[in-house]
């Protein structure tokens, strides 16, 4: 398969870390929570520690190697009659739209994403919705004028 032509900012890959962090510490909190009730209830001392060392694997994976390998896969290409978007983890997904299927295009921006000055493209179709994450403030509102002009001559040629 080609590559496409286009990858997110790699401030991208920042916001995924600063979202996964904040999931590892609530499921800190909930191991230490866990180590509480274990010595409050007297429960088997293995416990805690499986749970401690699953956080620990958790939050390596989730903080450090996830976001770089799903960075390093997302791409996007938009063409006259179509926008292909390919995406994954472990297994990569591509995804082709084509331009008469788009309904609407919008741009979101969290307080993360803000601070990185990056946004989020919403492309919707009458079944479903595609996003690309984090790019830049400006190239996401030129991305959203530009898909949702090609959309419009998609629907006129019809």
């Amino acid at each position: 398969m080609d590559e496409l032509k286009y990858q997110i900012d790699p401030k991208g890959l920042t916001v995924w870390r600063i979202h996964a962090c904040i999931f590892s510490g609530i499921a800190l909190l909930i191991t230490a929570l866990i180590f509480f009730l274990t010595y409050y209830f007297e429960w088997y001392k293995w416990i805690p520690y499986t749970v401690l060392g699953l956080w620990v694997i958790e939050a390596f994976c989730g903080i450090y190697l996830f976001p770089k390998i799903r960075w390093q896969r997302w791409r996007y290409e938009v063409r006259e009659q179509e926008i292909e978007v390919q995406s994954g983890l472990f297994v990569v997904e591509r995804t082709l739209v084509p331009m008469i299927r788009v309904q609407h295009v919008d741009t979101v921006q969290g307080p993360i994403l803000k601070k990185y000055n990056l946004a989020e493209i919403s492309i919707s179709t009458a079944a479903t919705t595609h996003t690309i994450p984090a790019l830049q403030m400006e190239e996401a509102d030129e991305l959203r004028r530009r898909i949702s002009k090609l959309a419009r001559v998609a629907e006129e040629d019809v």
